[in-house]
């Protein structure tokens, strides 16, 4: 069986639009062959899902999340294209869990390509510098230490999107992954526009406490 690579991942995924996860799986129980593991998408209605990814959503809805005393709220902007669709359940439902899981995992972007570069290079200096201070990456070579630097910066990028992140309903699954399957279910294109994550007294000096551990709490997530 031929291995499966990144940049087969990230090949299928553009092509489909599915999750990498989602990628990842239909390459491998297709062997790594690229026209098999489509196949296997779109019997799962996660190719499909990617066919609607171009059509205009400019209906939706704008939800708010407010924890527990006031202490974070957040505001998100999810688009559909209808009207019908942005009142159902389904949809308002995935919202709520939207603008939940901004509140407790703190995303900064939507998604990997809205990654300010010069945020990524000042994030990708600090890593170079810890690794050359660790005295276990002493003697190893600067083409293994740059691969270090990649996986790292692969991890951190995860985490800063909103999209690459673990759902904290169901950690095996991704947000993207829940934004695909709805797509697949409804029949529309929706997509997460934009929020904002508002946290009492960030910016200010005070005592640290753990809000989205609270959020998850609250949820029955924890």
């Amino acid at each position: 069986m031929s291995e499966v690579t990144a940049t087969m991942i990230k090949d299928l995924r553009e092509r489909t639009g599915a999750g990498m996860a989602d990628c990842k799986k239909a390459l491998t129980e297709s062997g790594a062959d690229m026209d098999k593991a489509i196949d296997f998408l779109r019997a799962k209605g996660l190719a499909k899902a990617a066919k609607k990814a171009g059509r205009e959503a400019t209906e939706g809805a704008v939800m708010s999340y407010i924890h527990a005393g006031g202490r974070i709220g957040v505001l998100v902007e999810v688009n559909c294209e209808t009207d019908f669709v942005a009142r159902g359940d389904d949809f308002q439902g995935f919202c709520r869990d939207v603008a939940m899981q901004i509140a407790a995992m703190n995303p900064l972007f939507v998604r990997t390509e809205e990654i300010d570069p010069v945020v990524a290079a000042k994030e990708k200096e600090v890593l170079i510098a810890k690794a050359k201070e660790d005295p276990k990456n002493a003697n190893k070579p600067e083409n293994i230490l740059a691969k270090i630097i990649e996986g790292q910066i692969t991890k951190w990028s995860k985490e800063i999107c909103l999209l690459d992140q673990s759902w904290v309903k169901d950690p095996d699954k991704t947000m993207n992954q829940v934004q695909q399957e709805l797509i697949a279910k409804i029949g529309e294109n929706i997509k997460i526009r934009r929020f904002t994550r508002f946290e009492l007294g960030e910016g200010l000096e005070k005592k640290k406490h753990d809000f989205a551990a609270e959020v998850a709490e609250q949820a029955g997530l924890a």
